[in-house]
């Protein structure tokens, strides 16, 4: 058939095949080089329900794109590709808490806006400036401020979703008695509710011990959150789904007020072991962000200085001497630190965020160990600069090598970072040889992000990350982790869906699959039936 004909027949928006168009949707901030046969720019919710009923009459699949930052080639497709970027960019209302919200609204606009109100969504994560409201939701992203508020899942109120029926509905968290009358209704709708009811009450003892024993989860279908007895809530599903469930049109955010001032405690560790005992004594007290970046990434500042000084958007090196006069000095008598961590506390003014950081600060006492609290806003933007910039600054100088993610969002309990971290450089030794990285992260969570660079034209490439993710991912399965804290399975993870949950919980994330697309036209390869194979063929030139 003539594929974008018949599109162009179905739709209002634009569908485009051009060389340009294809070549920019087949790219993602991931590994992977993906071309889709045709991109559509649906133009409003009929558009969507047409789409669906094409894709589900054809035996075609679509795949939902909005900023292109994702780092798993979540929205990467061979088939057809939905951008919502040129029309689904709508903020349809902010109220007292809350934004109604379409997808392809870029975060960094919709913060422009709720601000005014003097409200944010706090699950945004380090990519704030480059994605969309969509890619958020979709992922269940965190970030720096994910410890103190949680992550999207939490502030998602109620979605729009075209489901494979190819009707618009209305899905959010329902009473047990709101419940009971929807159980109740005719179609697809009814049955889809009957149906997940069953498979979770079936199999609750499973699923409950199936949820991971970390703080942030993205990997999996979140089926430990659908049912507590008195609330059943599919969002819980939607969100981090990749857009493998039904195609989400519309989403109400809880938003809460943002602090105003923030003050920074600094420490500065030499001994890994101790971080157990240092996470222990700051976690009670409470800081927004828990953030560290390795002894690499400093490194990283220091050799490329004049880069570092544009990211700092300082123009010459002694302003930069000064600014870190404190620091080169416990440098000069005490070395590099292995790790420096991060500590945000906030409040209504900068003297109250700043008393926080010293009380916290006094309960270190006994943990040798240096450490300082910022005191001002430019201070803390310094330490931030870093932990920021360092995948920056290695992106920007590859010296023959390309950043590749795929490690890149581990998370295991903060108790056993000691050992995990031990373990896992053992493991990432003996490929110094072929990759270059930094370890930066959210130390509060035990949430790392691993972007090596490797040398792509190198024939061992594919399979120095194959194995290099083979033996980090059981690392992490073994101390009881999760192989994506924030950043989802994609193409990227997929494949080991099963063997972080076992083969018995993964039949029920099939089972979820089959109960809202039983045709697989909803962005298919992602959370389940992954294919490594496929996925390696299109590691991207």
């Amino acid at each position: 058939m003539n594929l974008v004909k018949e599109l162009r027949a179905v739709v209002r928006g634009e569908v485009d095949d051009s060389e340009e168009t294809l070549v920019r949707c087949s790219r993602d901030w991931s590994l992977f080089q993906v071309t889709p046969k045709a991109v559509v720019f649906p133009k409003d919710e009929q558009d969507i329900e047409s789409l669906v009923s094409f894709a589900s009459a054809n035996r075609v699949s679509l795949t939902c794109r909005s900023g292109g930052s994702d780092m798993t080639g979540g929205p990467l497709s061979d088939s057809i590709v939905l951008d919502m970027q040129k029309y689904f960019r709508g903020i349809q209302e902010i109220g007292k808490d809350f934004a109604v919200v379409q997808p392809g609204v870029w975060y960094r606009d919709f913060e422009k806006e709720t601000l005014k109100h003097n409200l944010i969504l706090p699950s945004y994560p380090a990519s704030r400036d480059l994605c969309t409201i969509g890619g958020i939701v979709a992922n269940n992203s965190g970030g720096e401020k994910s410890l103190a508020y949680g992550k999207t899942d939490k502030y998602v109120q109620e979605l729009r979703v075209v489901l494979a029926d190819g009707k618009v509905h209305t899905i959010r968290p329902l009473s047990k008695e709101e419940f009971e009358v929807k159980k109740k209704e005719d179609g697809f709708e009814g049955d889809m509710y009957r149906k997940v009811f069953a498979l979770v009450e079936e199999h609750r003892e499973v699923i409950r011990n199936a949820k991971p024993k970390v703080s942030k989860n993205s990997s999996g279908y979140a089926l430990w959150d659908v049912w507590d007895g008195n609330t059943f809530d599919l969002t819980k599903l939607f969100v981090g789904s990749q857009g493998s469930l039904g195609i989400i049109t519309q989403a109400r955010l809880h938003l809460v007020p943002p602090e105003k001032y923030s003050a920074l405690l600094v420490m500065f560790v030499h001994d890994t072991s101790l971080l157990s005992r240092i996470i222990e004594k700051i976690g009670p007290k409470k800081p927004e962000s828990f953030e560290c970046y390795d002894d690499r990434a400093l490194k990283l500042a220091l050799r490329f200085l004049g880069d570092f000084l544009r990211i700092l958007k300082l123009s010459n090196v002694l302003s930069l001497a000064w600014r870190f006069l404190p620091e080169f000095k416990m440098f000069l008598f005490g070395g590099l630190p292995k790790l420096v961590l991060l500590a945000e506390f906030t409040g209504d003014s900068f003297l109250g965020a700043q008393r926080k950081a010293r009380e916290a600060a006094q309960g270190l006492a006994g943990i040798p160990i240096s450490w300082r609290v910022t005191k001002n806003e430019e201070e803390e933007e310094k330490y931030f600069a870093i932990r920021r910039a360092s995948f920056q600054l290695l992106h920007e100088h590859p010296q023959g090598k390309t950043a590749a993610a795929f490690i890149d969002d581990i998370i295991v309990k903060p108790e056993d970072l000691p050992r995990f971290l031990s373990r896992l450089q053992s493991l990432l030794e003996p490929y110094e040889d072929d990759i270059i990285y930094t370890i930066a992260g959210h130390i509060g969570d035990a949430n790392f992000h691993i972007i090596p660079l490797i040398d792509l034209k190198n024939p061992e490439a594919k399979m120095i990350i194959i194995e290099l993710m083979e033996r980090v991912h059981h690392l992490v399965f073994e101390f009881g982790g999760s192989m994506s804290a924030e950043h989802n399975d994609g193409l990227l993870r997929t494949p080991f869906v099963s063997e972080m949950y076992g083969e018995k919980v993964y039949e029920l994330f099939l089972k979820v699959k089959d109960i809202f697309d039983p045709l697989r036209i909803f962005n298919p390869g992602k959370k389940v039936e992954g294919d490594i194979k496929f996925a390696f063929h299109h590691i991207a030139p």
